[in-house]
């Protein structure tokens, strides 16, 4: 059953690559002027930490906040679409190196995509306070996740490697709601941390399982943000050349780092940017608004 979802998966992302890298080649003369190595540098820097476990998403969208390398409307999009093909990589590292459930790890990875296809077409469109309100209110959970697991109020997990019955269709029904989710950019892994320590498994199989998911989700949803042009090019295409590199040399160089105070300093800077992201909502609505502050009419 794991053999037949690396069958799938690499389908998916064959499938993602071909529009996605014909995009970029056929499009290149737009890209914007924002700097090759500080562009490539955040690709490295936070996919060596998502293969640490660390997550990637909201690293990346306070750097690209903090140096205005991106528009806030094309974030959810540039980082799908960047980060799809480090995603698969570190995926098809962790099925072969952690064991897990396949029954589990299948309908987990099965679910993700199919909310992620639906969240991506939404987000496409939506307007920009809306995904700035969005991603504002996905950062606070997910800081707050991170909080709760380093001050303990988080539970820690049990022993199994896979879950049955109710379990098994309540996790089922969470990975859809967040793999719709994480086409605004809120991110699979925490969440599903949370998921699979709450239900009684073993931490290490929420590497495989949130890995796997995340790439399954990545490769379906992230072909929609290619074909509605709702991704920044050049930017997504120095995530995936560093995104590579910075996932083998997590994976099989660096290994495990002392990541405590390396959390408390990711929560902080989460926190901050989803604080961040509220304000400009509020800013973009107002500036959309009409005179009185009523709705423009159409």
């Amino acid at each position: 059953m794991a053999f037949m979802l690396k069958i799938v998966l690499g389908l998916f992302t064959t499938f993602f690559g071909f529009f996605y890298i014909r995009d970029v080649i056929r499009k290149r003369m737009t890209f914007s002027d924002k700097p090759w190595p500080a562009l490539t540098g955040t690709g490295f820097l936070t996919n060596m930490l998502d293969t640490l476990g660390i997550g990637s998403f909201a690293q990346q969208t306070a750097i690209f906040k903090f140096f205005k390398l991106v528009d806030d409307r094309v974030i959810p999009g540039t980082m799908n679409v960047g980060n799809t093909i480090p995603t698969v990589t570190q995926a098809f590292i962790f099925m072969t190196a952690v064991k897990v459930d396949p029954v589990t790890l299948v309908a987990m990875s099965v679910a993700a995509p199919a909310g992620a296809v639906l969240g991506a077409g939404v987000v496409a469109r939506m307007e920009r306070f809306k995904i700035q309100l969005g991603m504002g209110i996905g950062l606070l959970v997910v800081a707050l996740i991170f909080l709760a697991g380093q001050l303990d109020l988080m539970p820690i997990g049990g022993e199994a490697i896979g879950l049955t019955g109710w379990k098994l269709v309540l996790v089922t029904v969470l990975s859809f709601v967040f793999g719709a989710l994480q086409t605004i950019g809120i991110g699979f892994y925490a969440p599903c941390m949370a998921m699979v320590y709450a239900l009684g498994m073993h931490p290490l199989t929420a590497f495989p399982i949130m890995m796997t998911a995340t790439a399954m989700l990545m490769a379906a949803g992230s072909t929609r943000f290619v074909t509605a042009e709702a991704y920044d090019r050049k930017t997504a295409i120095c995530l995936t050349l560093g995104g590579i590199i910075g996932v083998f040399v997590a994976a099989f160089i660096v290994k495990s780092l002392p990541l405590t105070v390396l959390k408390w300093v990711v929560s902080g800077v989460v926190l901050y940017t989803s604080v961040w992201m509220f304000l400009c909502a509020a800013q973009s609505r107002k500036c959309a608004a009409g005179p009185l502050g009523k709705e423009p009419i159409a």
